[in-house]
């Protein structure tokens, strides 16, 4: 019998179903969607209960899909986006019909007083949390506290969106490494709670779920469970891991020094090493990977694929309106277009901040502009200098990494934006490395917790088999004259960056 895998990528969007043989191909996948709450300015919830309906859909579709034989099926793994905050009672029951995700930001006032009793540096050099502070899961507690004490005397656990969804699955508690290190109170060195950082909060440990590897198995499906998914009861769960350490396994993250860049609509560059990449000036965000004794280090820009979906609607609508005729993806005409611009599209330069600043950028209020803007310049130099922003962007924060930790030569490329050819030959010639593009594409969420599960049921003995199951499809190498336009141009894209934080920060203090 060929034994099977089903993996869930559990987003911001919703859910990807996927069904993977023993050897790690991906037969088919399904997606289900779910809604995003904005109750109130800052707060960010979704409703865990859609979570598991979009399980329950996806998982039945994939197996309609695939008209695979159940009995085939081994064990299933979750990747979970990160920083949730689910409370439940000792029945196991939601104290809150919606929780709010890793986006939501209400918790500002319980950052800032946790901080008036331990140093914030301290804080973050302890747990390579390098989000926002009021991101974080800890102080999303404290506002539950604060705010619904109804809710907050009833709580036996807080636990995150894939371990949620683990417990409908098994009626298992647990959670692992890589999710634990977000939550606020985790030592990353100690590889456990803090206690200081817990005496801090004032919180007991308690409220924290048990912390197991990622490759444990943490249980078999209920009967409740099995009925619902369509699955017999005896596949088994693995704890499974947070998204940015999944997609780490999935994009090849397996030996110290490899690194990966995602390109959605934000992006991020992440290295997977045997230590953490931590400084409390750049801050780079750390989870421990779900590879034991590793952990992936990362920077990154809140807008890239945005950004790049900005300019279409707003410069290129009619490419847009074609697109949408002809079947076609506007952002391959997009790149068409830019093609007739040359690198450096003729001293233009344009900061992709819309979306504001990570922490490795000047401050949080930076915002986009174009630079160098003249009559002579055309709309494919508007596209292209788009592109190469992103790129220069992310090259900017990409040092940060470079300063700390010695990286690979190469650098694979996942996520929608990996689909361009010409993006991927800019990202080259800026980082002055090669860019690889493999099979995975999108999928390396999904690839990364099926590989969780493989191991864990014993199909695999070890995570050397993601290196096989990547298929190089192409390899964008720098161009040596298309690198010195962008060394060139470097140091007066800085004084873009530096100057449109500045500018930023003073329209963020006028009312209007």
């Amino acid at each position: 019998m060929n034994k099977k895998i089903i993996a869930y990528d559990l987003g911001t969007g919703g859910n990807k179903a996927s069904l993977y043989d023993s050897e790690g191909l991906c037969l088919a996948s399904t997606f289900q969607g779910y809604d995003t709450l904005y109750p109130q300015a800052g707060m960010h919830e979704q409703r865990p209960a859609d979570w598991w309906d979009s399980i329950v859909h996806s998982t039945r579709q994939l197996l309609e899909k695939t008209d695979v034989d159940v009995n085939e099926i081994e064990c299933l793994a979750l990747s979970g986006h990160s920083l949730g905050v689910v409370p439940i009672d000792k029945n196991g029951r939601l104290l809150r019909e919606s929780t709010p995700i890793w986006s939501d930001s209400r918790a500002g006032v319980q950052a800032e007083s946790y901080f008036e009793k331990t140093d914030e540096n301290n804080w973050y050099m302890t747990t390579g949390n390098g989000f926002p502070a009021k991101l974080y899961s800890v102080f999303k507690i404290l506002w539950y506290r604060d705010n619904e004490a109804d809710v907050f005397k009833n709580i036996y656990k807080v636990i995150g969106t894939k371990d949620y969804i683990n417990f409908k699955l098994t009626g298992q508690i647990k959670t692992d490494y890589s999710y634990a290190s977000g939550c606020g109170v985790y030592d990353l060195n100690n590889w456990s709670y803090s206690s200081d950082l817990l005496d801090a909060s004032g919180l007991d440990e308690s409220i924290f779920p048990e912390i197991i590897p990622s490759t444990e198995i943490i249980g078999e499906l209920t009967q409740e469970a099995a009925q619902s998914l369509g699955l017999p009861q005896r596949v088994k769960v693995a704890c499974g891991g947070v998204d940015n350490s999944c997609m780490a396994l999935g994009a090849r993250n397996i030996t110290s020094g490899r690194v990966y860049l995602s390109l959605g609509s934000s992006a991020w560059i992440a290295v997977s090493a045997d230590n953490p990449v931590l400084d409390a000036n750049s801050r780079p965000f750390v989870f421990t990977h779900v590879i034991p004794e590793m952990f992936t280090s990362a920077v990154s820009i809140f807008s890239a694929g945005n950004s790049f979906r900005w300019l279409g609607d707003n410069i290129c609508p009619d490419l847009v309106e074609e697109a949408a005729q002809t079947n076609q993806d506007v952002y391959d005409l997009m790149g068409q277009l830019a093609e007739t611009s040359p690198p450096g599209a003729n001293r233009l330069l344009f900061n992709p901040s819309l979306a504001g600043g990570s922490s490795q950028e000047p401050n949080a209020n930076i915002r986009g502009a174009f630079s160098g803007l003249d009559l002579g310049h055309t709309r494919a130099d508007l596209v292209r200098a788009g592109m190469e922003g992103i790129a220069m962007n992310l090259g900017s924060v990409l040092e940060v990494l470079k300063k700390f930790t010695n990286l690979s030569t190469e650098m694979v490329i996942v996520g929608g934006g990996s689909k361009s050819s010409l993006w991927r030959q800019i990202f080259a010639d800026v980082f002055e490395m090669n860019i690889v593009k493999t099979n995975i594409g999108e999928d390396a969420g999904s690839l990364g917790a099926a590989a969780l599960a493989a191991i864990g049921c014993g199909l695999w003995k070890d995570f050397s088999k993601v290196d096989q199951i990547h298929n190089v499809e192409s390899i964008a190498e720098p161009i040596l004259e298309n690198s010195e336009v962008y060394k060139k141009l470097e140091p007066v894209y800085e004084m873009l960056r530096t100057s449109q934080a500045d500018i930023g920060e003073s329209l963020s203090k006028i009312s209007i």
